[in-house]
């Protein structure tokens, strides 16, 4: 029998008090824990980067016994042990302190009543807390008497303000993993530098403001004087671009907003954002901002007021839905929006219009994602929390590039690899964390299946199976298993062109990881095998016993930042808010019930089958909200066709986008700082949105727009507020139960939410939703387009995100980002290049099978040969004239990741088409 060690109770004494010691504690936290109201003053303390103790402002005396020899020690790092007596504010302490200050204010410029952070300067906080009223040493020459550095669209430096506190330096190293900022020179000309001493801009800085907001004075800031002390209000809210879900502390005043910061207490990302979240905001004002509503008469947009607009809209859904039939109508919602308002929107097409078609981007994005994962754990989410980054032994991902598409998520992946924990990465491009893995498989785009099948061949070779986990949580091994010994490792090594030993060697390094975690992108999902890519995944983590506790899962990586929450809502054509199968009696008896009238049971249009029923005459009119299909969804041309076919099309955007372009009607709606409600990230977290200034001119929320258009159109829907509208979907859907708008606080809520209110980090503890996990064989199949353009079109293009852009750019490109980044570039290896005699920034001409473009050569050696990749965040070039009709086979996903090319170098600039 064995006995529990016995924890005994250690203390430290504060000024002869004894307090408790935690484990792990510095002095300094031990301090800030018992005594908060008798603060220690820092310099080179900042809340989210590891003790340093360069200022030593922090400095204590310690004793170990009474009445025994006193020691001095920077607080910041030096752990509390048993027994330790303090004496935090001694007179040879404070002596201590105001020496330090007195020399680090000799060589500091004194301009306070005019530095930008006059008033939230930390140097003078702490001068004044230690007491200076006078220095006592001669004013030195200011050895960093530099001009400011400009150079940057949002970042500053005056360097003459540096205190060598190191708190830049750590951040970008610590927080972002960059690297850029370094100390130079020894003793008294120690000074910070930029890359090779170089200027912001042309340093390899990534714009993410993490060294602005961690330095103490104004050395390092920007543009928008985000440390001024000016009377702002300050809103907490979450940003609108990618989801992992950042927290933003906005200053705004009189409806004017000044600068954003990141909490230091947020759970998702702990005072860090990326460019995107704390810089670009200045389109929420932009004079191209849409102010009012619009109406096309004689091919020309005029201004038109709300009730004109809801009028026409009124009378054309009526008739429509009375003379056509109501599957005649269809409507795609937005995942900028809130969770309250993709509810609206799906509550407005099954309940007022009464179809099903009713679609969002997540199905050009992760529709497999959701899909794959239902049909093998019950539930379409990531099962973890990403926090478990701290406690996993392994990470593999598939098909991303986080430290462009999820900054801060890809910062601490980025982390994790630079620290030598195992890093595996499977994709086409030699990505920026693919550079620090210690597995990267290369792999030709489209082969996933086949790739994932040898992990899973090598790992059941290896007998590294977790058998028990197999027997006691799964269905379907055996066959599974019968499918993978079938497997002809040579020709899957030729399909992939990746080497097997390297392909078992990271099978075995995955496995046999105490804690593995996996995290996919749009590389998995944006494939004519999207969904059975996902299962797959979700099948190594079954065969390793991945999944249902800390530090393990399959985790996506959504894309928007509402895309998660858009699908909870319902806003898909077969299943319901809250993923219930609309097909299903008691699902439509229960929405039927719930929403006081019935609605229709079999399943609508996806987007594609949307646009084929206009091309077929099937479809009379559509409402889209926020989302520019005719630059960002496939075959740019196909879209046109389909809206031009279409009788009346309704766009709901904050600007004239592409897709706008051709709208009937088009509505102002509001960008997330001008309404409140809830967003859902990739880790199931609810969080507040909350509003910060009032929509531009005659702008409205979203919600409020498509309420006002139910109750117009005879269903009663209570005016728009975010408190009220969860109340209701709490109500509906089973795992929002527990949702209050009030008691979801500053870091949301993971769902599902018990009616007690208490959510869930971590999914599939015991069981699946679905019961058992389902393990279900697929083998590779090649695309349709490399079997039917292959030969004609011989390289394979790949679409992916750039760090400053998000999407189609709408909102991006109206800020300082696109002085950063200005175009879409073609990535093309030096051995393409040459064959094709393309010299660096010349213009290619790219043309597939639907069309052809121009566009910019970047020669890199970060694709393969044959492979070729950009994005589509800028509308000159309109990079989806190329991408094909090909779709996922489960969930109708566009294979954006696998497009049939030739190139030439270009004749010359012509329109693309």
């Amino acid at each position: 029998m064995t006995t529990e060690p016995k924890i005994t109770t250690q203390f430290a004494y504060i000024n002869g008090q004894p307090y408790e010691v935690e484990p792990g504690e510095t002095i300094l936290n031990f301090l800030r824990r018992n005594d908060p109201t008798r603060k220690v003053p820092t310099l080179c303390d900042a809340p989210n980067l590891k003790p340093f103790g360069s200022c030593r402002v922090c400095s204590v005396e310690v004793a170990l016994e009474e009445n025994g020899r006193r020691k001095t020690v920077a607080s910041c790092h030096t752990p509390i042990s048993d027994g330790m007596i303090l004496f935090p504010h001694s007179k040879s302490v404070q002596k201590l302190r105001k020496n330090i200050l007195e020399l680090v204010i000799t060589d500091h410029p004194l301009d306070c009543l005019t530095c930008e952070v006059n008033g939230n300067c930390e140097l003078q906080t702490v001068a004044g807390e230690v007491g200076i009223t006078n220095i006592r040493y001669p004013k030195g020459e200011n050895h960093l008497d530099t001009q400011k550095d400009l150079s940057h669209p949002y970042m500053v430096s005056d360097l003459s303000k540096c205190i060598n506190c190191y708190r830049c330096v750590r951040a970008c190293d610590e927080v972002q993993g960059q690297l850029v900022l370094s100390m130079a020179g020894r003793g008294f000309d120690s000074h910070i530098v930029k890359g090779a001493d170089t200027s912001f801009f042309d340093s390899d800085c990534v714009s993410c403001g993490a060294c602005a907001q961690a330095c103490p004075t104004a050395a390092i800031t920007d543009i928008f004087q985000s440390k001024s002390s000016k009377n702002v209000e300050k809103t907490r809210t979450v940003c609108t671009y990618c989801g992992v879900g950042c927290n933003l502390e906005v200053s705004a005043s009189e409806d004017e907003i000044y600068s954003i910061k990141a909490p230091w207490d947020a759970e998702v990302n702990s005072g860090h954002t990326c460019l995107k979240g704390r810089y670009a905001f200045q389109f929420y004002d932009h004079p191209e901002r849409l102010r009012t509503p619009l109406i096309k008469k004689n091919g020309e947009f005029v201004p038109a007021t709300w009730d004109e607009a809801y009028d026409l809209i009124v009378s054309k859904f009526k008739g429509y839905k009375e003379n056509d039939g109501p599957d005649f109508l269809a409507g795609i919602s937005s995942s900028r929006c809130t969770n309250e308002e993709n509810y609206l929107m799906q509550k407005f097409m099954r309940a007022v219009v009464g179809t099903n078609n009713i679609d969002g981007c997540a199905r050009v994005c992760h529709s497999p994602t959701a899909l794959g994962m239902q049909r093998t754990f019950g539930t379409g989410a990531a099962t973890n929390s990403i926090k478990d980054l701290k406690l996993t032994d392994c990470i593999m991902i598939i098909g991303a590039n986080p430290t462009e598409g999820h900054p801060v998520t890809g910062a601490k992946f980025k982390q994790h690899a630079m620290k030598g924990k195992t890093t595996i990465v499977i994709d086409p491009r030699k990505t920026e964390i693919a550079k620090y893995a210690h597995h990267h498989l290369d792999l030709r785009p489209g082969t996933n299946v086949a790739l994932l099948n040898m992990m899973m061949y090598y790992i059941i070779e290896e007998g590294l199976v977790d058998q028990g986990f197999i027997n006691n949580r799964t269905e379907g091994f055996a066959e599974f298993l019968e499918g993978i010994k079938k497997l002809d490792v040579n020709e899957m090594e030729r399909v992939t062109g990746v080497d097997r030993e390297k392909v078992r060697q990271a099978a075995i390094a995955y496995a046999t990881a105490p804690n593995a975690m996996s995290f996919h992108g749009l590389g998995v999902t944006e494939h004519s095998q999207g969904t059975f890519t996902v299962m797959q995944i979700a099948n190594l983590a079954m065969i390793t016993g991945n999944i249902g506790r800390p530090g393990v899962g399959v985790n996506p990586l959504r894309g928007q930042n509402n895309v998660q929450g858009s699908a909870d809502m319902g806003v898909q054509p077969h299943q319901g808010a809250g993923y219930m199968d609309i097909t299903k009696p008691a699902v439509n008896q229960l929405y039927n019930a719930f929403y006081g009238v019935e609605v229709p049971s079999h399943i609508g249009y996806k987007i594609p089958e949307m646009f084929d029923a206009a091309l077929a005459g099937k479809l009379r009119a559509i409402w889209i909200i926020g989302e520019d299909v005719v630059q960002t969804d496939p075959n740019t041309q196909k879209v046109i066709s389909a809206l031009e076919a279409t009788d009346f099309v309704i766009v709901q955007e904050l600007f004239m986008t592409e897709t706008a372009k051709y709208a009937d009607v088009i509505l102002p709606g509001a960008s997330f700082l001008e309404k409140s409600g809830t967003f859902t990230n990739g880790e199931r977290r609810i969080q507040r949105v909350n509003q910060v200034v009032t929509p531009v001119g005659e702008s409205k929320g979203d919600g409020q727009i498509i309420i006002d258009v139910m109750n117009r159109m005879g269903y009663a829907q209570p005016d728009y507020t975010p408190d009220g509208m969860l109340e209701e979907i709490s109500k509906i859907v089973p795992f929002f139960a527990g949702v209050k708008w009030e008691e979801l606080g500053e870091n949301g809520k993971q769902w599902p939410v018990a009616l007690d209110g208490t959510d869930t980090q971590i999914l599939h503890t015991e069981t699946f939703k679905r019961g058992l996990g389902h393990f279900e064989f697929h083998d590779f199949l090649e695309s349709k387009e490399i079997v039917d353009h292959a030969r004609d079109y011989p390289y394979i293009l790949t679409t992916n995100r750039k760090l400053e852009h998000y999407n189609c750019g709408a909102m991006t490109r109206r800020t300082g980002n696109v002085d950063i980044l200005t175009e879409d570039v073609l990535a093309i290896n030096p051995v393409d290049a040459k064959s094709n005699a393309i010299q660096d920034g010349e213009m290619v001409c790219v043309e597939s099978p639907r069309g052809k473009v121009d566009i910019r050569a970047f020669v890199t050696e970060d694709v393969n040969p044959g492979v070729l990749s950009t994005t589509f965040h800028f509308p000159e070039i309109m990079v989806n004239n190329l991408t094909s009709d090909v779709h996922d086979t489960e969930a109708m996903c566009p294979e954006y990741k696998v497009v049939s090319v030739r190139i030439r170098k270009s004749k010359g600039k012509y329109k693309n088409v």
